[in-house]
């Protein structure tokens, strides 16, 4: 039995897969490079970033401020380097690394590394979509921090002589306000998060922090632009309807675009509720069907298609049945409120009727008449009130359906219109429009697994702006390294014509990198006697690391 002092077992389980696909990248270095490393560091800016990369992939609601514990029991040496301890990623050092990468710029930081990792794993730009979400924090956040300014080099706290450090005054931070809560809390104070993901693997390409009452119809267009600029990518930007304002299309006539029509234009509702069946052409897109048209909203030319999603039907038209129910109560009880109302003659009362006829969405007033009646007086009027009481007149009305307009509703169910200023079918054909816009999800997917509870960053804590943004970073660079690894091994595995078990134990080849990262739980690096090994690498997991680059294996084979 070998003592004690001579064994030393620590926890790795899927943190080596983690950890190589940050060193496959090659995170660390660009950090490096772009922060800049100073003498004397025992964890540099890019191993830092790594090991919150780590924590926040590491499966378990661990918050920033217990950044240290995490790392307690687990491999550190192993996955950050020899000599580095867990004390060593202490609030303070983390702090100073949060201040650095807020300095340096947080969108620079990320589309560097970003359109790196997608030249290295190939991922396909011919689509991006934009999308925004808004993030909530705790506290009442009264007053906002000042900017602060950062010295270029870290100097002993008890050096006296600062007279050579070279002082930078950061940029102004984010507003923490109150603003449209895509959480549903807006109760609570928030900031903003736009990201740009590619159609291919839902890898995000670029990210933006902003303000908590920022809105995306003032600031998607130039996002676009600035995505462009700073990429150089001639991708196809997709959008929701958001981005479709007469100012944005005119900002966009360098770059192709598709978005959604919102409803809310007058032509947009007129063309929904007035196509017949017959001008639908059955889509290659299983469940649509779609009419083109031309258009100029905004001076732009573009070509509209008008597209009917048959489960977006059936479920529009149980709302419209809801509508129609809802809309019949309130309409019944404004008739009763207007039958109350005394008028001093019949014209009054009738143009009453018909005012409210004409605000009423799926209902008219028939049958409208006036009803004439002598004014009630009151207990002490006097003799001579009485004999000169006057005539009032009262609303006497039907409330009925309006036919027309509950056909225009039920002709614009489940439809919704997609523009793009790519006029050559050739180019972007209407089948393609549905594909490439039903692919805005994967924003909305990268959003969700920011939001996800086993994320650390779902409840942002942090007190400065700065250090807020420069967490958004790191949440960037988690959901880079969740993407980049879940997508290499779903096309390994179609590559090499494998599957690998699911939570039912049923093989699969497009299984979740979560899943993955629960089957590889208990694997520890162990140590004897000054030999290091890995135990439970069953047949199984090992058939795994093969699928991923050798930087995740090297953490496990002992490369």
């Amino acid at each position: 039995m070998q003592k004690a002092s001579q064994m030393k077992v620590e926890n790795l389980d899927h943190l080596g897969l983690i950890a190589g696909l940050i060193d496959e990248i090659g995170i660390v270095q660009k950090i490096n490079e772009l922060v800049g490393e100073q003498p004397g560091e025992i964890v540099s800016p890019g191993l830092v970033v790594k090991a919150m990369i780590i924590n926040g992939l590491g499966m378990v609601s661990a918050p920033l401020y217990l950044f240290s514990k995490f790392f307690e029991g687990k491999a550190v040496e192993h996955l950050l380097g020899t000599g580095i301890q867990a004390s060593h990623l202490n609030d303070d050092r983390l702090g100073r690394v949060l201040d650095k990468l807020y300095l340096t710029g947080i969108t620079e930081i990320f589309t560097t590394i970003a359109l790196s990792a997608a030249q290295k794993f190939e991922i396909n730009t011919d689509t991006s979509h934009l999308d925004s979400s808004s993030f909530h924090l705790h506290g009442k956040y009264e007053q906002e921090l000042p900017s602060v300014s950062f010295s270029s080099i870290e100097t002993d706290s008890n050096q006296l002589d600062n007279s050579s450090i070279n002082h930078q005054t950061s940029p102004i931070p984010i507003e923490i306000t109150y603003g449209y809560s895509r959480d549903h809390r807006p109760d609570l104070k928030q900031f903003i998060l736009d990201l740009i993901c590619s159609g291919d693997g839902d890898v995000p390409l670029f990210l933006r922090v902003a303000s908590g009452n920022e809105s995306d119809n003032s600031i998607f267009a130039s996002i676009c632009q600035d995505f462009k600029n700073k990429l150089n990518l001639d991708s196809l930007m997709v959008a929701d309807s958001a981005l479709y304002t007469a100012p944005n299309l005119e900002m966009l006539t360098n770059l192709r675009w598709l978005t959604r029509v919102p409803l809310s234009l007058k032509q947009a509702q007129q063309l929904v509720s007035q196509l017949n069946e017959s001008e639908f052409h059955d889509s290659a897109v299983t469940g649509y069907r779609w009419s083109e048209h031309k258009s100029n909203y905004g001076g732009i030319t573009q070509r509209w298609l008008v597209v009917e999603s048959s489960l977006r039907r059936e479920a529009d038209q149980r709302k419209l049945e809801k509508k129609l129910k809802k809309a019949e109560i309130e309409g019944q009880k404004k008739l009763r409120e207007l039958s109350n109302i005394e008028f001093a003659c019949d014209t009054d009362a009738l143009s009453a009727a018909r005012r409210l006829s004409t605000e009423l969405k799926y209902h008219n007033l028939t049958q409208i008449s006036s009803r004439q009646s002598t004014a009630k007086s009151h207990a002490n009027s006097t003799s001579s009130d009485i004999s000169s009481s006057q005539l009032i007149f009262k609303v006497q009305a039907q409330l009925e359906l309006d036919a027309s307009a509950v056909a225009k509703a039920t002709k614009a169910s489940g439809r919704f219109i997609l523009a793009t200023n790519v006029l050559d079918a050739s180019q972007l054909n209407p089948d393609e429009m549905i594909v490439k816009y039903k692919e805005q999800q994967s924003a909305e997917r990268g959003f969700g697994f920011l939001k996800d509870p086993l994320f650390f960053t779902d409840s942002v804590f942090l007190k400065s702006p700065e250090r807020r943004e420069a967490l958004t970073l790191v949440m960037g660079l988690c959901l880079l390294i969740y993407t980049l690894g879940q997508r290499l091994l779903r096309q390994n595995l179609q590559l090499t014509n494998k599957t690998v078990k699911n939570q039912l134990g049923k093989g699969t080849n497009r299984p979740t990198l979560r899943w993955i990262f629960q089957s590889f739980q208990s694997i520890h690096a162990v140590c004897i006697q000054g030999i290091q090994q890995v135990s439970n690498l069953t047949s199984e997991r090992l058939a795994i690391l093969n699928l991923f680059p050798v930087t995740c294996r090297s953490y496990y084979f002992l490369l």
